[in-house]
């Protein structure tokens, strides 16, 4: 299930997400395509998303991952949700220059997906994110969540 833009998930299942979704009024409007196995897509930076001045805030960025990653499970036709979100922020990401978002599956479920991201500006990786993603439990027939 892969338009190599969006998916159908996408559309279904997070239709007015404020990162992902291309009719949210104040939204990132983040975009995904398919390269490969990789999940890719670009961020502006402008400069209504400051934090600290001429830098993008770190929830943004801590945003743009989560988002990048949940794409990639759409664009494999998998709609799962955050269950743990680790980021590292290893430089600023400047306003004004666009970034670069890169996301990959690491362990394909189901029920439990994780997946890892990174944010690139100016050929610099200026943050990177692993997670987990859980079917939600409406999505999980027949198996008991939280089962040892």
């Amino acid at each position: 299930m892969n338009t190599n833009t969006t998916t159908d998930l996408r559309a279904a299942r997070h239709p007015t997400c404020v990162v992902c979704s291309p009719t949210c009024t104040h939204g990132l409007k983040l975009t995904m395509t398919l390269n490969g196995a990789e999940a890719v897509g670009s961020f502006a930076c402008d400069a209504g998303y400051e934090g600290y001045p001429g830098m993008l805030h770190g929830g943004i960025i801590s945003a743009l991952l989560d988002g990048a990653m949940t794409n990639c499970l759409f664009l494999h036709g998998h709609a799962a949700v955050t269950a743990e979100l680790t980021i590292r922020f290893r430089e600023p990401v400047r306003l004004g220059a666009p970034a670069e978002l890169r996301s990959w599956i690491t362990e394909e479920g189901p029920p439990v997906f994780r997946l890892q991201a990174r944010l690139v500006q100016a050929g610099k990786t200026c943050a990177t994110a692993r997670a987990a993603f859980m079917l939600p439990r409406s999505d999980i027939v027949g198996t008991r969540v939280g089962a040892a």
